[in-house]
């Protein structure tokens, strides 16, 4: 059977489980004859790799400047000729995203309002619309203990406990907003095992796309 390519994008706060989760999805849907590649933002362009300096506090940028950045980032991550979205897409391939613009509307949103942010993403016709959003939610206290067992891992300025509660919730304001905007969206309870998790998604991915 011949799947057509979708657009997938994973969401969560630090700690939830995202990018073992990516890889696990794809290997599943490989296995069903659907070719996928992950990308992640920020990207590894040389947008992406300016806003990694300031996730690091390496440079220091308002949160404007940050939405914008990250908005920017975001158009090279549909448009670039070679390794774009757009592109992976039109060459029958599956993506699997690690983060969109659910996060800057979360992270960014809630120092800027909605609104704002939602203005330099949502209204950007470059910026296309997942055809899914998978968000494995885990409370602070679970984010902050799997983020505190990594080994040789930066820190970055979003982990503290106050910047991922208050994101978490922003994360549930943003999607509220979406999902009457007609996005699909699903929640996923990020702290059963490996396992329990992964099976979930899959189901869910199944069903909303290739059912």
């Amino acid at each position: 059977m011949k799947f057509s390519p979708k657009f997938i994008v994973f969401e969560g706060i630090d700690g939830a489980g995202k990018s073992t989760q990516i890889k696990l999805l794809r290997d599943a849907l490989s296995i069903r004859g659907i070719e996928c590649e992950l990308t992640c933002e920020p990207t590894d362009f040389e947008s992406g790799k300016r806003l990694r300096e300031v996730l690091s506090g390496k440079v220091k940028k308002t949160q404007r400047e940050l939405a914008e950045m990250f908005a920017f980032d975001r158009v090279v991550h549909n448009i670039n000729e070679d390794r774009g979205i757009n592109k992976l897409l039109a060459d029958g391939k599956t993506v699997i995203s690690d983060r969109y613009y659910y996060s800057s509307l979360a992270y960014q949103g809630a120092e800027l309002g909605f609104d704002t942010v939602a203005r330099l993403n949502l209204d950007d016709p470059n910026i296309r619309t997942p055809d899914l959003c998978i968000f494995l939610d885990l409370s602070p206290e679970d984010s902050l203990e799997r983020i505190s067992s990594r080994q040789d891992v930066q820190k970055e300025i979003f982990e503290n406990y106050e910047v991922l509660s208050r994101t978490r919730k922003m994360f549930f304001d943003v999607f509220e907003r979406l999902e009457a905007g007609g996005e699909n969206i699903v929640v996923i309870n990020a702290s059963g095992s490996i396992e329990e998790i992964a099976e979930k998604i899959l189901n869910t991915v199944t069903e909303k796309l290739y059912s």
